[in-house]
């Protein structure tokens, strides 16, 4: 299987994606997906197994490391790695921090059946050639059935919304309903986009039980000037997290986020 995650965007373009992070955009994406995550955690994390695929620059997995877990961080970018690396060491967690190069495709190959007790999956299926198989990989290293996915996703009817209340273009907005691909603003190229819909019915043909669906970023981009993403930081992120508990806003947050278990015990074929 070929991923898109190989190109030469993803492979050189850490310091640009490193950059976007540090935006209130790409804060808020952070923060309010890992708020919840935090959710479902368990109490007792220290010694727990956490795998962070297509990682990037690293910060989600050493939010996991300062918790207590052990977290390995897979992605094909080694500029991506190296700044892992070096936030890693800043923070004081590289002890519980171990990095892998390599695609999410090769998932299967790359690590042992039932080793893990949480899985991140944030923002990398929009570049993959085929996300069930991302998905079935998944599920076989999670260690049992109180493990947990954290699947972020760029979710379609956000991409309507932008496209119309932010960039004014009426036809990106019209094409974008019905889509499978848009396009992705940050290093340009296409981005797979997703339902709610099709995105729990993956989860649920590979043998995974939902537990959780939220919106992330619902109003955030869409806010008037006068409303500073800075100082205003803390009001927007609470405001955001009430959105996106809601079905209603959650539908047309800019990205979807899924949490979600293992149903039952592996099967010696398949899932």
């Amino acid at each position: 299987m070929t991923t898109n995650t190989s190109d030469e965007r993803f492979l050189s373009g850490a310091a640009q994606y490193a950059a976007y992070l540090e935006t209130p955009e790409g804060r808020l994406r952070l923060d309010l997906s890992f708020a919840n995550l935090r959710e479902f955690l368990p109490q007792a994390t220290r010694g727990l197994r956490a795998l962070d695929l297509g990682a990037g620059t690293g910060v989600l997995a050493v939010r996991l490391a300062q918790l207590g877990f052990h977290v390995t961080l897979l992605d094909a970018s080694s500029q991506m790695l190296d700044i892992a690396q070096h936030t890693a060491v800043e923070a004081g967690v590289a002890e519980r921090i171990a990095l892998t190069r390599g695609e999410a495709g090769q998932l299967a190959n790359l690590v042992e059946v039932e080793s893990f007790d949480l899985i991140l999956c944030h923002n990398i299926l929009e570049f993959i050639d085929n996300p069930s198989e991302v998905l079935g990989a998944a599920a076989r290293v999670l260690r049992d059935t109180s493990s947990i996915i954290s699947v972020l996703v760029r979710n379609r009817a956000g991409e309507v919304t932008k496209a119309a209340l932010l960039n004014g273009d009426l036809t990106t907005a019209a094409r974008n309903l019905t889509a499978e691909w848009g396009d992705e603003s940050l290093y340009g190229g296409k981005v797979r986009l997703f339902t709610p819909d099709n995105l729990r019915a993956m989860l649920i043909a590979v043998s995974f039980a939902v537990i959780a669906e939220r919106g992330v970023r619902v109003v955030s981009d869409f806010l008037p000037p006068k409303v500073s993403r800075t100082d205003e930081y803390e009001r927007i992120f609470e405001l955001e997290r009430k959105l996106g508990a809601q079905p209603e806003f959650a539908a047309v947050a800019r990205y979807s986020h899924f949490l979600a278990r293992r149903r039952g015990p592996l099967m010696k074929i398949g899932l």
